[in-house]
């Protein structure tokens, strides 16, 4: 972690800097076995230079964190920006706090905003404005615009669970929302549940997608039908959750199990139990992805699918960095392992279904 802190706070070049920097050239040079002038040779990136000898001194100049003259320091910036579509609910700020936290390791300030009155055009704007290191987006949906002036201008940009696949030059952090998913309706399953609803997120989310797709590949391998009659698709969100909760717990045959694609859903899940007069597990199991703090304090705790937030912010971070320093990392998607978190909400074993 030194090596990286060390890297993220070099600063640019100036002429208050220009003595200590002549001094790095030297110690460079005598450590690559060269002189002095060879150095500078490949630090004005002359030709007449072997290929191997520039390449152990372009090693010393990055391992060293030295800065060209007159090329700006994409480390210099102490600051990134992070940005949401919105601070409220439970994920927001588990991301946020993710953040922070790895950026605080790595000696670097957070600025925080949203979608909901600046474009991310705009934030991109600031970004440039700030001399920022870089900006972090999540769960938000960039224009082809957006998308082509940040690998055109090669701006330092991350996602976390973009609403829509980014094109292959903009890295993005998530996590095995299919994989996840599946593995909590198989434990609905392995309770005897063969009539599991699910309130699901938006088709146009790629996680949303993911968490249904994997709910659906459970049902398909377990021999078990699709049914839309029990399935709602919503925002992330309590209210919206609530809502398709009631409606599905009021359909001519309600499920005996409902997998939730958030923990604000499966909120409004336990909300419309509760309405409907059935108890949780014992009339009803609810399972929710996402294991933010409020799954543990529901009543009742709530079994979830974990995301590991704290590595979500501390990749992102660590990306982002690396892309202000120059270096492309070695894959454009990342997924983090999710993890079952078994609680009481699914505690209680129920009979196979016979219908």
């Amino acid at each position: 972690m030194a090596a990286q802190r060390r890297g993220v706070r070099v600063t640019g070049w100036g002429s208050a800097r220009g003595d200590a920097q002549y001094g790095l050239l030297t110690s460079i040079a005598g450590e690559a076995g060269g002189s002095l002038s060879t150095v500078s040779k490949v630090v004005h990136r002359r030709a007449d230079v072997g290929a191997a000898t520039r390449a152990r001194v372009e090693d010393l100049l990055a391992r060293h964190g030295y800065v060209r003259p007159g090329e700006p320091d994409p480390a210099a910036s102490r600051q990134i920006i992070a940005v949401f579509r919105d601070l409220s609910g439970p994920y927001t700020l588990e991301v946020v706090r993710g953040i922070v936290d790895a950026a605080d390791e790595l000696g670097l300030d957070v600025v925080t905003g949203t979608t909901g009155h600046r474009s991310i055009s705009q934030w991109l704007d600031e970004c440039v404005a700030l001399d920022a290191a870089g900006l972090i987006i999540v769960i938000s949906m960039l224009a082809e615009e957006d998308q082509r002036r940040i690998v055109e201008r090669r701006l330092p940009v991350v996602l976390i669970d973009p609403l829509s696949a980014p094109t292959h030059d903009i890295p993005s952090i998530g996590v095995t929302n299919w994989s996840g998913a599946r593995e909590a309706v198989q434990h609905l399953l392995g309770l005897g549940h063969t009539r599991i609803g699910m309130v699901a997120g938006r088709s146009h989310s790629l996680a949303g997608a993911a968490r249904l797709h994997g709910y659906r590949a459970a049902l398909e391998e377990a021999g078990i039908a699709y049914d839309p009659a029990i399935v709602r698709s919503t925002d992330f969100d309590f209210e919206e959750g609530l809502l398709a909760s009631l409606q599905i717990l009021r359909s001519g045959n309600p499920p005996t199990a409902v997998f939730a694609a958030s923990d604000a859903q499966a909120l409004g899940v336990l909300e419309a139990a509760r309405q409907h007069g059935f108890s949780v597990p014992e009339d009803l199991a609810v399972m929710s992805f996402d294991d933010t703090l409020v799954a543990a304090m529901a009543c009742p705790p709530l079994s979830a699918v974990r995301q590991p937030f704290e590595e979500l912010g501390a990749e992102a971070t660590r990306v982002l960095v690396q892309l202000a320093e120059g270096r492309p990392p070695a894959s454009s998607r990342i997924e983090l392992a999710t993890e079952l978190v078994l609680r009481t909400s699914t505690s209680v074993r129920r009979r196979v279904d016979t219908q």
